[in-house]
């Protein structure tokens, strides 16, 4: 498992990682997409735990990563958003999906979000601010991106997104490879990317029969774990006017 003390060393082979590689290999990358919200603890779990692998070894160069933060949010008949862990979590959902828009290099918005679930996974999403300060980011265009109009058209836009997926998903984290849901074995992505991959210079990762061992031991769980979405059930209204449409 990669610890928080591992965080400074995670971003700087990010970083070497996202610079080394050439954009020409860009079309035969597997898209990786990971549809989650900010304060599920799972959701955090595996963006500091999991996700850092492809960033670790030679895998980017296969891999088209992208972040979708909106999880299990609704938007209400009034307009108003609500989250499943509350309006904080609207509000970090929104600023990730700030830092995105604002750097949509990779290598920036990764490592901000990065550094703000790992705050969320120690339980201190209150300082994911001091984020800032740790990546040497200016935070101008991210806080006036999320107190501002455009950062209620990026959620409505990741609650298009993640409506549109098919089949719907069902919980978070919700992770997707080459177009494919991974339901339970999310943790096992790294196997799906290398089958997937059909490019003619396969990394080393997806050579090597101890590739595997690189993700964590998720077999041996009883359980796995993900935040699921919340059931809504039927108003009075809407029960009444579908029994007025079966009598019609």
């Amino acid at each position: 498992m990669v610890s928080s003390n591992t965080f400074s060393l995670s971003l700087i082979l990010f970083l070497s990682f996202s610079s080394f590689f050439s954009p020409s290999q860009s079309h035969n990358k597997v898209s990786l997409e990971l549809y989650y919200e900010s304060l599920c603890p799972y959701s955090a779990d595996f963006i500091i735990n999991d996700l850092p692998i492809i960033f670790e070894h030679d895998l980017l160069s296969i891999v088209d990563l992208k972040l979708f933060p909106w999880g299990n949010a609704k938007l209400r008949p009034n307009s108003t958003i609500t989250c499943q862990h509350g309006q904080y979590e609207c509000l970090l959902n929104r600023v990730e999906a700030c830092a995105i828009d604002t750097w949509p290099q990779l290598n920036k918005h990764f490592s901000f979000i990065y550094c703000i679930e790992d705050l969320v996974y120690d339980n201190r999403q209150e300082e994911w601010e001091s984020c800032y300060e740790k990546l040497g980011l200016d935070s101008t265009r991210v806080n006036d991106c999320y107190r501002s109009e455009h950062g209620r058209e990026l959620d409505l836009k990741y609650k298009d997104e993640t409506d549109a997926l098919q089949p719907p998903h069902e919980y978070v984290p919700w992770v997707v490879v080459d177009g494919k849901p991974l339901y339970e074995d999310y943790e096992n992505f790294l196997s799906y990317i290398c089958k997937a991959y059909k490019g003619a210079n396969t990394p080393k990762s997806c050579t090597q029969a101890s590739y595997l061992s690189t993700v964590r031991e998720v077999n041996v769980k009883a359980k796995h774990s993900f935040c699921v979405m919340e059931r809504v059930m039927p108003t009075w209204e809407k029960i009444r006017s579908t029994i007025v449409s079966w009598m019609s």
